[in-house]
Order: C-alpha cells, then structure tokens, then sequence
C-alpha cells in the first residue's frame, strides 16, 4: 500500500498563536480541573475518535486531561445531527475535541489544527487530478459526502453542482454499516467511483490502509491559489468562558505534543503558523 499527498494535500498544522494581549490574560488561568476532563466523542468515527480510545482527537484529549492534570471520561454519542444538542447542551459532557472554529451553538477555542478536501483516486484513473475545474470530471463517476439526516450537500458536492456536473455525481449518506469516507474508499477498490471527494484526515487514514495506491490530491477552484482550509478547534457551551479559556491556554502549552499526534495520524506534513481565533 502506498498513498501520495502532493502539493500541501495533508493538512498544514502548527504552533498555536494567541495575540500578546490573551496570552498574558490566560497567563493567569489556573492549570489544573478540579474534576476529570468530560468530553463528547462518537464512539465509531475513526481516525477522529473510537470506544476503544485509538483515535488522534482521543490522544489528543489524553494530552490535554495530562496538562491539566486530570483524566478524560467519555460519554459517546454517534456524531450526526442533533450531537450538540445531546451532548454538551444535556450537560452530559463538557467537551467536543473536534468541531468547526466557527461552528454555532457553541464557543470554541482557537484552531489547533486545519484540514480541507481531497480528491482520492488511483493514479491510473484521473492522472494529474487537481481542481474542480478539470474536464474530465464531466466522465468521471465522481463519489462526495452527504452529512446531516437532511443529506445536506458538503462543499465538494455545492463545487460540482456550480460546474453542472450532477448526473455522474454520486452523494454517500452518513448513516450506513461503516463510516462515509470508508464506503466511498471501498468503491475506488472495486470500480464503482473513479475519484472520491474526501475530507482529508480521513482520506489519508483510509489510503493508508489499502492494499492498492491511491492519490491524495487538494482539491481547488484552478483560479485558487491555494485549496481551501476548514479550521477546526474544541467547543464547549457557550456559557462555559472559563473553561474554553483553559483549554485555550493548554492547548498553547500542550502544541509541540499535539503536533506530534497529528503527524502520527498523517493529518501534517510539518507545523505551520496556526491562526484564527475562536467565536
């Protein structure tokens, strides 16, 4: 097995910045939680998080709980529609590792890391697959991710529908024997998807679990410098300031050590500038 992430393909992650302003005020922050660490996780959602603790936002969580010097309790809840609500608002749990910076409904530390989409294919399929513009995805069977019961369209798929591309576009629903980005992955094994549109961490988790190459490739408007980046940060209940700010804070100590996870994980290449502040 071998898989190729070219051109930034993985995920840029590093070193978390505060302003000079909230680095001294979380100066202040005490270090330690008087209890354990409560986060929210879904128990069946590799590489993020798994029952069995083997997930990067799992190690992660253990770094984080060790910083503050406490330990991490779960309460897993499979991460669909309505996993706020039945989470952190049920007041179960106090903690999502991982959750959009500029998610609602809840208040978010600065980004720890930052990731974006993919195109997954192998080589002999779609050599030199780049952006959304390319015409050969007009012939392609072309596989994106559907989220939400309402099967919302992700930005890969709102991408190709701008470009008219429908009719050889097919979408994979969230809820299924095994995860989206799994069953799409299946599919460039055995034929039925010529490229599949994957959010990167979990491309990379899954290419490197097949027995066939497949090619990671960012995937961009051809008038884009740069792909786009989603970044992504741990949210907690809005009225909960104190501690997002210590999780902010160690999340600051704690970066070389996150890092190191995510690298791991194959979601960096090397540390970059973070940036981005949370709501």
């Amino acid at each position: 097995m071998s898989s190729r992430c070219r051109e930034g393909g993985r995920a840029r992650v590093g070193a978390l910045v505060l302003a000079a302003a909230s680095a001294a005020a979380i100066a202040g922050l005490p270090g330690t939680l008087s209890g354990p660490l409560r986060v929210c996780a879904d128990p069946s959602n590799p590489p993020f998080s798994s029952a069995d603790e083997s997930g990067f936002e799992n190690r992660i969580a253990r770094v984080i709980a060790a910083e503050l010097g406490t330990n991490v309790q779960y309460y897993w809840w499979p991460q669909r529609r309505g996993f706020v609500r039945n989470t952190l608002d049920a007041r179960v749990c106090d903690v999502v590792i991982g959750i959009p910076a500029r998610s609602e409904g809840v208040l978010t530390t600065p980004a720890y890391y930052s990731a974006g989409y993919v195109f997954a294919f192998r080589p002999d399929r779609a050599p030199g697959l780049r952006s959304y513009d390319d015409p050969r995805l007009a012939r392609l069977r072309v596989g994106v991710p559907l989220v939400g019961n309402d099967m919302a369209a992700t930005p890969p798929g709102h991408a190709l529908a701008r470009r008219g591309l429908n009719d050889n576009v097919i979408g994979y629903a969230p809820l299924g024997a095994t995860s989206t980005a799994e069953r799409m992955v299946t599919a460039l094994a055995d034929g039925t998807l010529d490229v599949a549109l994957l959010w990167a961490p979990q491309a990379e988790y899954y290419a490197r679990r097949q027995d066939f190459e497949i090619v990671l490739a960012p995937a961009h408007d051809a008038s884009d410098a740069a792909p786009d980046t989603f970044p992504m940060a741990m949210g907690v209940r809005r009225d909960d300031v104190a501690l997002r700010d210590t999780l902010a804070a160690a999340l600051a100590r704690a970066a070389p050590r996150i890092d190191a996870v995510l690298r791991d994980y194959g979601v960096a290449d090397a540390p970059a500038q973070r940036a981005g502040n949370g709501s």
